[in-house]
């Protein structure tokens, strides 16, 4: 693909990132309009997009009028919208919705992440939701959940409601109260998640969900689906049947206990949380690595920090991307590597007690003249240009990348920048900390990251530092590397020697 394609292929992408539009392909509309077209005369849209749902409703129903809002005009003048049982409006779903209340909802919703709403719509969006729910959510929470309790409240008594979401609407640090408060208000009649080849979304950084939900008594179970074949038939027939045939070649469908499915999280597979006998927890501390504000300011290549003439003392070595660590070690020979290739490995590092140099105090000048200590992260530190600090983690681990994911054994001595976590071992025995490495880089712990983590596209997962603490570690890993009696060794070493000083 020429350079200008690229290009064109990427603005394309942020225009349609911009406005959270992703259009949802005719199998899995379909599947999710044959829910909602029953015993219904009318179906509400408020994300109508390119006529997805319509036209699927135009197949397999079309007698039934269907109603679709959405805010972008373009759309909206699409030749499928001039059908005389389709009624569409301009209007902002979120600020304006429907005065009424609706039997059958289905909706795509615009999957706009946090950190692209400006201030002014969080506030109101955080306001939205208290109204409706009566309490407050994570501000990490993208539009597309405003979107998803806006619809709920709109619901009708037994209506039903089919929205197709990214996985974070179950994975997010917001999602237990989420999903709290929609357990105890309505029926979740079905879950269903993808495999990596049947995405709905190829081209999208995110895996997809769709959520079944009736306003009704709640359930004790739900239905539990894997689509494995994009294209297929059988999420149709799967929910034409009302989930009550469940013999398809494609679907894999299990009955899962609400409460389990909710503990997990409702886009990760069952799991029987009593069966983990060890946790990371139980031999490491987990921080995130260190954020700057500002690396192309704080995070400097060898020759920068040689030309700027800042002295040792001020620089940390580090490391900041995760495609600069090609395996599962780091050593000091990568490190000398990456500034051969002129890549950043010293961290500029003042911390409250330096006596500033006024070679570092003119770097600092020119950083203030570039409006850093306005920046949203730096400014809520004291002395701008101050770093928080970080002991040497022995262990490193890569949350988020297109590699897969692998804990990293750092003999380069560097401290992370926030696209690592830092792993700190319970016992400082090399031993010890070895054998750890290599119990979580053992197959079966990597794979548990799934049951911690939040899921995007290509199989990607993040794992935030108060979920990695707690990634199972298999019993009989922790028994191959020796960790407990490892570490209960060390623990009985130093007790020995406290009384030893006594």
């Amino acid at each position: 693909m020429t350079n200008n394609k690229l290009i064109k292929n990427r603005n394309e992408r942020e225009k349609l990132r911009d406005k959270g539009q992703f259009w949802t392909p005719e199998w899995v509309a379909q599947a999710m309009v044959s829910y909602v077209a029953k015993d219904t005369d009318l179906i509400f849209d408020p994300a109508a997009g390119r006529g997805a749902f319509f036209n699927a409703l135009l197949n397999i129903n079309p007698s039934v009028t269907y109603f679709g809002t959405d805010i972008d005009e373009d759309v909206l003048q699409d030749e499928i919208y001039k059908h005389k049982l389709c009624i569409t409006e301009l209007r902002d779903f979120i600020k304006n919705p429907p005065n009424q209340k609706f039997k059958a909802i289905v909706a795509n919703p615009p999957y706009i992440r946090h950190h692209r709403i400006d201030e002014n719509l969080k506030q109101f969006l955080k306001r939205l939701f208290i109204n409706i729910t009566g309490f407050a959510i994570d501000g990490r929470a993208g539009y597309h959940i405003y979107f998803f309790v806006q619809a709920l409240n709109l619901l009708d008594n037994n209506g039903k409601l089919a929205f197709i979401m990214p996985a974070d609407t179950c994975e997010g640090i917001f999602a237990e109260k989420l999903w709290k408060w929609i357990s105890d208000n309505y029926c979740l009649e079905c879950v269903v998640v993808f495999d990596k080849n049947a995405t709905p979304f190829p081209n999208v950084d995110t895996n997809a969900v769709i959520f079944f939900i009736r306003k009704a008594k709640p359930a004790k179970t739900i239905k539990w689906v894997t689509a494995n074949e994009a294209g297929s038939d059988d999420l149709f027939n799967f929910v034409q049947s009302d989930f009550k045939t469940t013999d398809y070649s494609t679907l894999e469908i299990t009955d899962r206990d609400l409460k389990e499915a909710l503990e997990t999280g409702l886009s990760r597979y069952k799991q029987n949380h009593c069966d983990f006998k060890y946790r990371l927890k139980d031999f490491a501390k987990v921080m995130r690595g260190i954020a700057t504000g500002a690396n192309d300011f704080f995070f400097l290549t060898k020759q920068q920090a040689e030309k700027l003439n800042i002295p040792n003392e001020f620089l940390k070595p580090a490391i900041g991307r995760t495609k600069d660590v090609t395996g599962d070690r780091l050593t000091a020979d990568d490190i000398s590597k990456l500034e051969e290739k002129n890549r950043p490995t010293l961290l500029l590092s003042i911390n409250a007690n330096s006596n500033i140099p006024e070679s570092v105090i003119a770097y600092i000048k020119e950083g203030e003249k570039s409006g850093l200590p306005d920046r949203p992260l730096i400014k809520q530190r004291k002395h701008w240009h101050k770093m928080e600090q970080r002991e040497v983690p022995p262990i490193l681990f890569a949350y988020l990348g297109r590699r897969n994911s692998r804990f990293i054994k750092n003999e380069a001595g560097v401290v992370p920048l926030t696209c690592f976590l830092c792993v700190y071992p319970v016992c400082s025995d090399e031993v010890f900390i070895a054998n750890l490495w290599q119990a979580l880089n053992h197959p079966d712990t990597i794979s548990n990251l799934r049951l911690v983590g939040k899921s995007y596209g290509s199989g990607a997962i993040k794992v935030e530092p108060r979920n990695l603490d707690r990634v199972p570690i298999p019993e009989h890993v922790v028994e191959k590397y020796n960790l407990k009696n490892l570490k209960q060794g060390y623990k009985n070493k130093n007790e020995q020697l406290d009384l030893f000083d006594i």
